[in-house]
């Protein structure tokens, strides 16, 4: 048979059988593999356990990388880490768009969470839907790594310039 009377299939088992050749003359077994699907012969592992997961859901199928991640991370003990990554990274997902809009995550130490508000009606604002807002962040995190808030307003400029300042507290203005 001539090269140009060779279909795709013909070449790929050319190909194979040139490879076991190959294989055999490098002293390595062939044809020791598991049996292909194809052919009808499913060898049995231990217990009876199939090679091919078929038409169910099996441990061996390909799995989001989202729940791949969440279960590293539970298993190395990054919990914690992660959930705080989560409050400062997607802080509009957790708290909402109109919240993410007058204030920001600023940082978090020891369980507690330092939001800056942009004007001290938001702080106030902030401040009365506490509650709310932890509910929040534990249901999108988890439990425990937000225990507290800690809100603060805008922070007023300084009157104080130099080494010759005025006793005083200075012009009287909210700045808010």
């Amino acid at each position: 048979m001539a090269d140009e009377d060779l279909h795709g299939s013909d070449i790929a088992r050319r190909a194979l059988e040139e490879a076991r050749a190959a294989a055999k003359a490098a002293g390595k077994q062939v044809g020791r593999g598991m049996a292909s699907p194809m052919t009808g012969g499913v060898r049995r592992l231990r217990s009876g356990s199939r090679k091919w997961s078929g038409p169910g859901a099996d441990a061996r199928d390909p799995q989001r990388f989202g729940t791949l991640i969440t279960g590293i991370s539970k298993a190395r003990g990054w919990d914690r880490k992660v959930g705080e990554g989560t409050v400062l990274g997607c802080w509009e997902t957790v708290v909402g768009p109109e919240v993410a809009e007058h204030a920001t995550a600023t940082g978090l130490r020891d369980r507690t969470l330092y939001v800056s508000a942009e004007s001290t009606a938001w702080a106030t604002q902030l401040r009365l839907m506490q509650s709310q807002l932890l509910a929040k962040i534990n249901a999108a995190v988890g439990q425990g790594v937000v225990t507290r808030l800690n809100i603060t307003g805008p922070a007023a400029p300084s009157w104080r310039h130099g080494d010759r300042s005025v006793p005083g507290r200075g012009p009287r203005d909210t700045y808010g």
